[in-house]
C-alpha cells in the first residue's frame, strides 16, 4: 500500500501542539514531508531551550505515523528555531526521566562479527578529525576526487548529520529520488556518487537529534541507498569521537581511516584522540594530512607558517603513521569551496590540485597494501 504526504499530513493533525490551542500542522511546526520505500523522515521545529521536554512531542508523532497502514517506519527530529510557531509561551512540562546509562561496546573479539559489508562497494574509507574547523570536508571531497582521477569509481557518504557539508561543497541541490520506490538514489556532481543529510533537510536547519537517531540515519544513508559499482566510498565523518564514529568504526567494515589535523599543539591533541579510536576497534590508519599546513601570500609570494608547521608530520612519525602530505592554506581553494567548484575538479592543474592527487595516490597505495595484509592465510591455533 502506498504511502502519501496527504494521509501522513491528517494524521499528524490528530497530534496536539504543546500550546493545545492547535495541532501540530495547523500550527506550521512541521517540515517538508519526504517519504521513501514506505518511510517517512520529517521534523517538528521547537525552541531550542525546550527541546528536551518536548521529547514526548516527537514520540507521539513518531508513533502516530507508524499507525498509517503501509507505513513501515518513521524518523522524526526535534529542529530548532528562536521562534518556534508560538511555543515559547507553551505550558512546561516535567522534565524526563534520565535515560539509562549507555550500555559498554561488546568485547573486541565480537566486533568483527557484526560488520556487514555493502553491495557493490569495494572499500570504505573514513576521513576524520578529532575537532571541528580543520577541513576535514574540503579534505574529503578533494580526496574523493584525487581518487576519482586516478581512475576509480567513488563515492562520499557524508555522515555528518548535524553539519553537513557535501551538498554545499559539491554544488548539489535539490531531493535525492527514489529506486523503484524502495531505496534512494545518490545525487551526482562531478562524476562522483553523494548521499547526506543535507539533501532531505533545509540547510539553516538545526537537528536535535539523540544517539540512536543519529545511527539509524547513518544506517539508512550507506545501506539503503543504490551506490551501484564503486571502488572506494569516502566516508566524511562527524568531528570527535562520539556515537556515530564509533558507530561506524564497529559496525562498518572500513578499510582505513584518513585523519585530518592543523599543525598547532592543539589541534593534534585531538587528532590523536581520533587516531586512538580507530586503533582500538582495529581499523587501519591509512595517514595523517596536514591541512592549512602553511600560507603564501598571494601578492608576495611570501610564505607565512600561520598555524605552525610540521606538527602532524611530526606527530605522525612519533606514533609510527603514515604522513600523507601538508595541504597549504590557500585563499582559491576557499572560495571555490564555497561556489561548490572543489579546486580538484575546477582547477585540475593548480598547485593546489595536485597536493591532493598526491595525497590520493598514497591513500591507494595504503589502501592496497592493508588489502593485502588482509588477504593473507590466517593461522588458527586449535
Amino acid at each position: 500500500m502506498s504511502v502519501t504526504k496527504e494521509a501522513v499530513t491528517e494524521k499528524l493533525r490528530t497530534i496536539q501542539g504543546p500550546d493545545f490551542s492547535s495541532n501540530i500542522i495547523d500550527l506550521g511546526l512541521v517540515s517538508d514531508i519526504f517519504i521513501a520505500d514506505s518511510k517517512v523522515f520529517f521534523s517538528i521545529t521547537v525552541p531550542a531551550a525546550r527541546a528536551k521536554e518536548l521529547e514526548s512531542l516527537r514520540a507521539a508523532a513518531e508513533r502516530a505515523v507508524k499507525d498509517i497502514p503501509g507505513v513501515v517506519s518513521a524518523m522524526v527530529a526535534l529542529t530548532a528555531e528562536k521562534k518556534g510557531g508560538g511555543m515559547e509561551n507553551a505550558p512546561p512540562k516535567p522534565a524526563p526521566r534520565p535515560a539509562a546509562p549507555p550500555q559498554s561496546p561488546p568485547p573486541h573479539q565480537h566486533q568483527e562479527s557484526r560488520k556487514r559489508g555493502v553491495p557493490g562497494i569495494a572499500s570504505i574509507i573514513a576521513v576524520a578529525s578529532g575537532k571541528g574547523g580543520v577541513g576535514k570536508s574540503t579534505t574529503a571531497v578533494n580526496l574523493a576526487l584525487g581518487l576519482q582521477s586516478l581512475g576509480l569509481k567513488v563515492g562520499v557518504l557524508d555522515a555528518d548529520i548535524y553539519g553537513p557539508s557535501m551538498p554545499r561543497l559539491l554544488g548539489i541541490h535539490g531531493r535525492p529520488q527514489t529506486v523503484d520506490g524502495r531505496v534512494l538514489k545518490p545525487m551526482e556532481n562531478y562524476g562522483l556518487k553523494v548521499m547526506s543529510m543535507g539533501f532531505l533537510v533545509d540547510e539553516e536547519t538545526p537537528m536535535i537529534w539523540r544517539g540512536p537517531m543519529v545511527i539509524s540515519a547513518l544506517t539508512q544513508m550507506l545501506r539503503e541507498v543504490d551506490w551501484g559499482e564503486l571502488d572506494i566510498l569516502v566516508v566524511d565523518m562527524p568531528p570527535g569521537t562520539g556515537d556515530a564514529q564509533l558507530t561506524m568504526a564497529q559496525q562498518v567494515p572500513l578499510a582505513g581511516a584518513v585523519i585530518v589535523s592543523t599543525p598547532q599543539d592543539l589541534a593534534l591533541i585531538d587528532a590523536r584522540k581520533g587516531l586512538n579510536m580507530f586503533r582500538k576497534v582495529d581499523v587501519p590508519l591509512l595517514g595523517i594530512v596536514e591541512n592549512m599546513s602553511y600560507f603564501i601570500a598571494p601578492d608576495t609570494g611570501k610564505r607565512y607558517d600561520i598555524f605552525g608547521h610540521g606538527g602532524a608530520q611530526r606527530e605522525a612519525e612519533r606514533l609510527g603513521v603514515p604522513f600523507l602530505g601538508g595541504v597549504p592554506l590557500e585563499m582559491e581553494t576557499r572560495e571555490l569551496s564555497d561556489l561548490g567548484q572543489p579546486v580538484v575538479a575546477s582547477r585540475p592543474g593548480s598547485a593546489q590540485a595536485a597536493v591532493y592527487r598526491e595525497i590520493a595516490e598514497k591513500v591507494r597505495e595504503r589502501l592496497s597494501m592493508e588489502t593485502a595484509n588482509a588477504e593473507g592465510p590466517a593461522i588458527v591455533f586449535e
